[in-house]
């Protein structure tokens, strides 16, 4: 997959360029959470390339979901004041808004190499339908757009699908290494490709859980999604986390030699997880795994020795979600475990992908993360890029 690169354009000096980026990062007490930065970082060598080649930089971004009404709480001023210490200390000029004659205004008075960040985009409901209307809105600041947020780019908003209709559009330095990073785990991977997924639904799994199966790998599965599959085979699961909406879907994944499920779990009571955290076996045919008011809190010992004999020999490995309950200790040994593992193959033996939320959180406290060959900034982006999708915000960006 080729995209229209920020590298293609001859001259940027004078334009002005609607940067479409994702700064949805943690804010507490008023300030970006201490390591909550790192998209914003990611972000940094496209701002730079832009600017550095003089274009008038207009930053849009969301935070949150306020539900298309503006909340004090999810302002991006914490935003500003981040991005501002990290291009050196320069003071970043925060918009009150995202569209109407006041940005208008102050993006007229922009000078080469300035930028500016909008207002939180979904204070508009527009933004999450995909508005046309709004999109001309934001298209009349600019005269190129350049999506630089692979982690939004499976959703089909204003910002992201419906302004390259109004637009030249470009994709940014980071979505470039996104899509190439991924091209390369689907197309051509090293074999043996090994992917350990995680977290709560299957719904928003099958596809990848499918597609890289059929790529001759092996899917290590773990997290609430595996609570799901043993209750749909009729498995006494007690009060674990299931979605019972997906259990049609649970039945489809027939155990096979590309897919592994934990042979053991960490169980105990959901209100007492330290005090009565114990490992029980998990049998081939259907039984009770845990009684009514414990729940499966992680996958156990036996499980992650299994698991990290297949990663100990892959050569192309893919991460993405927590395999326990990963807010308290006893659920969280797996995680962590692996993730030191995975971080260890990676950067030589093993060529490694890591994405989500949580499942980053758990890497960058094994303080490890910088030796995996990459990092995603994107959840169900990556996801769906995996199941094969071309992502509704990667589509108008391909060469033809």
């Amino acid at each position: 997959m080729h995209l229209r690169s920020i590298r293609d354009v001859k001259s940027w000096k004078g334009k002005r360029v609607f940067l479409r980026v994702d700064f949805n990062v943690p804010i507490v007490r008023g300030k970006v959470a201490p390591g909550g930065d790192w998209r914003i970082e990611r972000a940094l060598p496209t701002i730079g390339y832009l600017t550095h080649h003089g274009a008038r930089v207009i930053l849009g971004t969301h935070l949150g979901r306020p539900g298309g009404r503006a909340r004090a709480a999810l302002r991006l001023d914490p935003i500003a004041k981040r991005l501002g210490t990290l291009l050196g200390g320069g003071r970043v000029k925060k918009l009150p808004e995202c569209v109407g004659r006041k940005v208008a205004q102050a993006v007229a008075k922009m000078r080469n190499g300035e930028l500016v960040l909008l207002e939180n985009l979904r204070f508009h409901s527009g933004e999450d339908t995909d508005d046309p209307k709004f999109a001309k809105e934001l298209a009349t600041l600019a005269d190129v757009y350049v999506n630089d947020a692979f982690a939004v780019s499976h959703r089909e908003a204003a910002s992201v699908v419906a302004i390259t209709k109004e637009l030249p559009s470009y994709a940014g330095l980071l979505l470039e290494e996104e899509v190439a990073v991924l091209s390369r785990v689907t197309t051509r991977a090293k074999k043996p490709l090994v992917a350990l997924l995680g977290g709560a639904k299957i719904s928003t799994k099958i596809g990848t859980i499918q597609n890289l199966a059929r790529k001759a790998g092996t899917v290590l599965l773990g997290g609430a999604i595996t609570n799901t599959i043993f209750a749909a085979r009729g498995y006494g699961v007690g009060a674990s986390l299931i979605s019972k909406e997906d259990f049609a879907l649970a039945k489809k994944l027939r155990s096979s030699k590309k897919l592994e499920l934990p042979v053991d779990a960490v169980i105990g009571d959901p209100k007492h997880p330290e005090r009565t955290a114990r490992v029980v076996e998990i049998r081939a045919t259907p039984h009770e795994v845990c009684p009514k008011k414990f729940a499966i809190f992680d996958i156990g010992p036996r499980t992650v020795a299994l698991y990290a004999g297949f990663l100990k020999r892959a050569q192309t490995i893919v991460w993405n979600g927590p395999l326990g309950w990963f807010e308290v200790r006893s659920g969280s040994h797996a995680t962590r475990a692996l993730a030191r593992l995975i971080a260890a193959r990676s950067s030589g033996r093993a060529f490694g992908v890591v994405g989500g939320g949580e499942t980053i959180q758990a890497l960058h406290e094994t303080h490890m993360a910088h030796f995996v060959d990459h990092v995603s900034t994107g959840g169900g982006a990556m996801l769906e890029f995996l199941a094969g999708k071309t992502l509704p915000g990667i589509k108008p960006l391909i060469k033809k």
